[in-house]
C-alpha cells in the first residue's frame, strides 16, 4: 500500500468536535452499567477527603480508559477528546484520577477487590463470559509476575526472583473448556516478595468467587441446580507446593495439580517407579503409530501413589498421586570423548489429588501442562494497562491493578456477546483493535445520537451484534 497519487494529502488539522476514536466504548460502558459497576463502586468504596468524592464515576473513568488502551494516568486523557463529553457524562481529567488513586490505602484496595469480584458475578449473569462453569470442571490457576519499574521512588519496589527491579502482582484465573480465562483474584505485593506469600488467602477467596459464579450462571439458565458439579482443579508451579496452599484448596473443596520440584523425597519416589510402567505421550517431535495405536515419543509418563508432607504432623498428610514425565537429557557432555553407559533422564513431577477414574495418567499430564495459560494472561495485562505502574504510591498502584483486572474481564465479556467464538477467546489487544478502537462521527436527530462508523469495517457484524445486545435492540417489543 502507498499514498494516493490522484488525491495527495495536503493538510491536517484537529478541528472536528463530533469525532470519537473509540466507538466501542459506547456498548462496553453500557454493559458495565448494566452489570452495576458504578452502583457497586458507590456502595463499597469509601475513599476519604474531597479527592474520593464521586468514587463510582472515577472508577468508571479509570476502567473505561483502560478498556480504550490507557496504560498510564496521563493516557486517561483519551477520555476527553472530540465528542466524548457528549457521549459520556463526566469523563474525569488525568490529574483528578491521579489524585483519587493516591488517596487509596490498603483497606480501600480491598473494597475495590469486592467491587471487582461482584462485577464479574454480574457479568456472568449478563454474558457467557464463564460459560460452562456450572457444568464443566473448572480450572483455577495461580501465578505471580514481576512488573518492571525504574528508579527508587516506587514504594515497595525491589529485586525479586527475576533479577529485575519491580513490583510483584499475583493473580488467579478461572478457565473452562468452553470459556477463555477470566481473572478472579489479584493482589499487588512488594518486588522481593516470595511467590507463595498470601497464596492460601487468594485461593480461599477464589474458591468462594467460583461458587458465586456458579450460582450466577444457574440464575441465568434453566439447568437443574441440584445436579452434582465437578470439583474445581487448582493448578500451580513448584513455588506453591506447600501445605498452606494445598491445604487451602482441599478445605475449599478443590483438587490440586501442583508441580513438586525435585528434592530428595521426590527423587526417592521416582526411583521406585518400575521401568515397564512408563507410557509414551504426545510431545515434541512425537509420531503416532496407527498400527500400534500409540505415540512414538521420547517423552513418557508414569505415576505412583504418594502422600504429600509425610514428614510433617499427621493432620498435614495429603494422599494423592505423583505423576512424573521424563525425557532424555540431551545436554552436551563435558567430556565429548566419554560415551554414556546408560540413559540419563530429566524428570518433571507434579502432585495431584484427582481421581484416576476421572483423569488417567496421560490426561492428568496434559491438563497440568495447560497451566501455562496463565502466563498468557500476565502477558495480556502487561500489553495493556499493566505496561507501567503509574504512581509512586504503592496503594495507588494496587488500586490500578484491580481496575486493570476489571477492564480485562469487561473487555472479554463484551467479546463473548459478539457471536464470534474466535474473538471471544482472543487477547484483549485483539478485541481492542477490532471492537473498541473504531472511529465514529456522531450526529443528532430528535435529541438522540446516531453513530456513523466507517464503511467496510471487517468486524462490522461483530460490532453491531455487541451494540444490539447491550442496548437490547434485538429483543421483541412487548405488547
Amino acid at each position: 500500500m502507498q499514498l494516493s497519487h490522484t488525491r495527495p494529502v495536503a493538510a491536517a488539522c484537529f478541528d472536528d468536535p463530533n469525532l470519537v476514536s473509540a466507538a466501542g466504548l459506547v456498548p462496553v460502558i453500557a454493559l458495565a452499567q448494566q452489570s452495576g459497576l458504578l452502583t457497586l463502586a458507590a456502595e463499597h468504596l469509601s475513599v476519604p477527603t474531597d479527592k474520593g468524592a464521586n468514587a463510582d464515576r472515577k472508577v468508571g473513568s479509570l476502567v473505561a480508559g483502560m478498556v480504550a488502551g490507557a496504560d498510564s494516568i496521563a493516557d486517561m486523557a483519551i477520555l476527553r477528546h472530540g465528542a466524548m463529553n457528549t457521549l459520556f457524562d463526566h469523563p474525569y481529567a488525568p490529574s483528578t484520577l491521579g489524585s483519587f488513586l493516591r488517596e487509596f490505602r490498603f483497606g480501600h484496595v480491598r473494597q475495590l477487590d469486592a467491587v471487582a469480584s461482584r462485577l464479574l458475578c454480574a457479568l456472568t449473569e449478563q454474558t457467557p463470559v464463564v460459560a460452562g462453569i456450572d457444568t464443566e470442571r473448572v480450572m483455577i490457576d495461580i501465578d505471580d509476575s514481576i512488573i518492571e519499574v525504574h528508579g527508587h521512588s516506587k514504594q515497595g519496589s525491589g529485586y525479586g526472583y527475576s533479577g529485575i527491579r519491580g513490583l510483584n502482582s499475583v493473580i488467579t484465573t478461572v478457565t473452562t473448556d468452553t470459556a477463555a480465562p477470566v481473572i478472579t483474584g489479584q493482589r499487588l505485593r512488594k518486588g522481593a516478595c516470595g511467590s507463595a506469600r498470601g497464596a492460601a488467602r487468594m485461593i480461599a477467596d477464589t474458591l468462594t468467587t467460583v461458587q458465586r459464579l456458579r450460582t450466577a450462571a444457574h440464575a441465568s439458565s434453566d439447568r437443574d441446580v441440584s445436579a452434582a458439579q465437578p470439583k474445581p482443579l487448582l493448578r500451580a508451579d513448584s513455588a506453591y507446593f506447600g501445605y498452606p496452599t494445598i491445604g487451602a484448596a482441599i478445605r475449599g473443596g478443590a483438587d490440586v495439580s501442583i508441580t513438586t520440584g525435585l528434592n530428595s523425597v521426590i527423587r526417592a519416589a521416582i526411583a521406585t517407579i518400575d521401568d515397564d510402567t512408563w507410557t509414551p505421550i504426545r510431545y515434541t517431535n512425537a509420531i503416532y503409530d496407527d498400527t500400534a495405536e500409540q505415540w512414538v515419543s521420547v517423552a513418557e509418563v508414569a505415576e505412583i501413589e504418594f502422600t504429600a508432607f509425610a514428614s510433617q504432623k499427621k493432620a498435614h498428610h495429603i494422599p494423592g498421586r505423583l505423576i512424573v514425565r521424563r525425557i532424555p537429557d540431551l545436554r552436551p557432555k563435558k567430556d565429548q570423548g566419554q560415551q554414556q553407559l546408560f540413559d540419563v533422564w530429566r524428570f518433571h513431577a507434579f502432585f495431584t489429588t484427582t481421581d484416576p477414574a476421572d483423569l488417567d495418567t496421560v490426561t492428568a499430564d496434559q491438563v497440568h501442562r495447560r497451566h501455562a495459560i496463565i502466563e498468557q494472561v500476565h502477558a495480556d495485562l502487561k500489553n495493556s494497562a499493566l505496561a507501567h505502574m503509574p504512581s509512586a504510591h504503592f496503594c495507588a498502584n494496587a488500586a490500578w491493578l484491580v481496575c486493570a483486572v476489571m477492564a480485562f474481564n469487561l473487555t472479554r465479556a463484551a467479546a463473548t456477546i459478539t457471536g464470534d467464538s474466535a474473538l471471544a477467546k482472543a487477547t484483549t489487544g485483539t478485541i481492542r483493535r477490532t471492537l473498541i478502537s473504531v472511529p465514529t462521527r456522531i450526529a443528532y436527530s430528535a435529541r438522540k445520537i446516531t453513530l456513523h462508523l466507517p464503511t467496510g469495517w471487517p468486524w462490522e457484524k461483530q460490532w453491531m451484534t455487541l451494540f444490539e445486545n447491550t442496548f437490547r435492540r434485538n429483543l421483541p417489543i412487548a405488547a
